[in-house]
């Protein structure tokens, strides 16, 4: 997978391939076990970083102590690129659900690399405007939508980047918690737990510890309408 992950990174997926190469060598390493951090809301940031292996969850605690899980990051997806436009604290925390690989680049490499390939920068462009576009389907989603359809709805985004097709339906190991899940819907862990049954009552999925199958995507897909 590493040999190939840029190409696939929808960042730098625009690049050639000796360029992308060249990023690569610029790049650092690090390792992270489940429950590691890799940053804290609030630290002094200008590093992006790209998930090689395994999962990242991204959340933010409001003043009240309660937490929201904002995304959950796996192989390919990048975080951290806001503070590399602008190097601050960081908006949010990032923990491993699972054993970790990540990439890293600082920020003055990278603008190093930009002055040399400055189409990178509509990639970057192109893909903040797409991360905000998603920020705002969430937000749109927690006014409009109902516990159970936010619910059916995670679990098909969690399905489409995480899941494997099986003679039964499809696998997601999502890695998650039934609170972390349930943060990440922005619902009670009781609420997000008598959807989950309701559809597992409904032959929709099974659940599976931190992982479910989903047994009729149909569905669901209508459910997260």
């Amino acid at each position: 997978m590493d040999s190939n992950l840029l190409s696939r990174v929808p960042l730098f997926s625009g690049l050639d391939p000796e360029a992308q190469q060249q990023l690569r060598a610029m790049m650092g390493e690090t390792t992270l076990r489940r429950g590691d951090n890799l940053f804290d809301e609030g630290d002094q940031g200008d590093r992006l970083y790209i998930v090689v292996e395994g999962k990242i969850k991204l959340g933010h605690t409001a003043p009240d102590g309660r937490e929201n899980l904002l995304a959950i990051l796996g192989a390919g997806e990048i975080l951290g690129e806001l503070t590399l436009f602008d190097p601050g604290a960081r908006s949010s925390t990032a923990s491993a659900v699972s054993p970790v690989k990540l990439w890293y680049l600082d920020h003055a490499d990278l603008m190093t690399f930009i002055d040399n390939h400055p189409d990178l920068a509509k990639h970057m462009l192109q893909a903040l405007a797409q991360r905000l576009r998603k920020t705002n389907e969430g937000l749109a989603d927690l006014v409009f939508s109902d516990v159970p359809g936010r619910v059916a709805k995670q679990l098909l985004d969690l399905a489409k980047r995480f899941g494997s097709r099986t003679a039964e339906g499809i696998h997601v190991p999502h890695d998650l918690t039934q609170e972390e899940l349930a943060q990440l819907v922005g619902a009670s862990r009781e609420t997000v737990n008598k959807s989950l049954a309701e559809f597992m009552t409904r032959g929709w999925i099974r659940l599976e510890g931190r992982a479910v199958t989903l047994l009729d995507v149909e569905r669901l897909e209508r459910r997260a309408r």
